[in-house]
C-alpha cells in the first residue's frame, strides 16, 4: 500500500462517526462464552472493539491496522478499559498492511475479520489456524438486485462461503440489517475438538446472530 493509501485511511477515522468502539461484533459475542481462550488475531482492527472484548476475557490478542491514527486512539481506549478492570491487557498492537503481512501458520486459536475485504489474503489467513482455530467472518454483502455495476470491495453471494471451504462451516448468514446487506460466517479448521467445547456438551452449537 503506497503512502497516498495509507494517509487516506488515517483521514478517514480521523473524522470516523462509525458505531461506538465499544461494541464488539455481535457474532464474536454471541461465540464467547463457548470458546477457550488462547491466541487470537483481530484483522483490521479498527478502533480495536474485538480485541478489547477477547482480551477482557483472557485472549492474548494480535491486533493488526495500516492506520497509525485508528491504533493510537485504540491503545488509548486499551489503557481506559485498564484502568477501569484494574488490571493489565494481552493486547499486541500492529501497525501494518494486511495485503502484506507474513501471517504466521498455525498460529492463532480464532481470528476474527470485521468490515473489511480480506478475500485475497485469506488462503494465508486460515493457514494461521491453529488445529481446531476459528475463523468469525462478517462483511458487507453486494446488492445483486440494484442492476448496477457491483461493489468490488463487498462479497457477492456464496462468495466467502466458498472462499471458506477448507473450513467446517458451523454457521454460514446472508442477510439484511439496518438497511444493510451483511454476510456472516463462522468456521473451524479441522483439529482438537476442546478448542470449542461448550457448556453444552456439543462442540459448537448452531448460533443465530441478532
Amino acid at each position: 500500500m503506497t503512502d497516498e493509501e495509507r494517509r487516506r485511511w488515517n483521514d478517514r477515522y480521523e473524522g470516523s462517526t462509525h458505531r461506538s468502539p465499544e461494541d464488539p461484533s455481535a457474532v464474536l459475542e454471541a461465540l464467547a462464552d463457548d470458546l477457550l481462550a488462547g491466541r487470537a488475531l483481530d484483522v483490521a482492527t479498527g478502533g480495536g472493539r474485538n480485541a478489547r472484548f477477547l482480551a477482557e476475557r483472557g485472549w492474548t490478542v494480535d491486533a493488526i491496522d495500516i492506520s497509525s491514527t485508528v491504533l493510537s486512539r485504540a491503545r488509548e481506549r486499551e489503557q481506559d478499559r485498564e484502568r477501569t478492570l484494574e488490571r493489565t491487557l494481552a493486547i499486541n498492537w500492529i501497525l501494518a498492511d494486511v495485503d502484506s503481512y507474513g501471517f504466521r501458520p498455525n498460529a492463532y486459536d480464532l481470528v476474527t475479520i470485521s468490515f473489511f475485504d480480506a478475500r485475497d489474503r485469506l488462503p494465508a489467513i486460515i493457514d494461521a489456524l491453529a488445529p481446531g482455530g476459528v475463523l468469525v467472518y462478517e462483511h458487507y454483502l453486494d446488492d445483486a438486485s440494484s442492476g448496477g455495476p457491483g461493489n468490488r470491495y463487498r462479497f457477492e453471494p456464496n462468495e466467502l462461503l466458498e472462499a471458506c471451504s477448507r473450513l467446517e462451516i458451523r454457521y454460514y448468514a446472508e442477510r439484511e440489517v439496518d438497511g444493510e446487506r451483511l454476510v456472516t460466517l463462522v468456521g473451524h479448521r479441522s483439529g482438537d475438538p476442546t478448542r470449542g467445547t461448550s457448556e453444552h456438551g456439543e462442540w459448537f452449537p448452531t448460533y443465530r446472530v441478532p
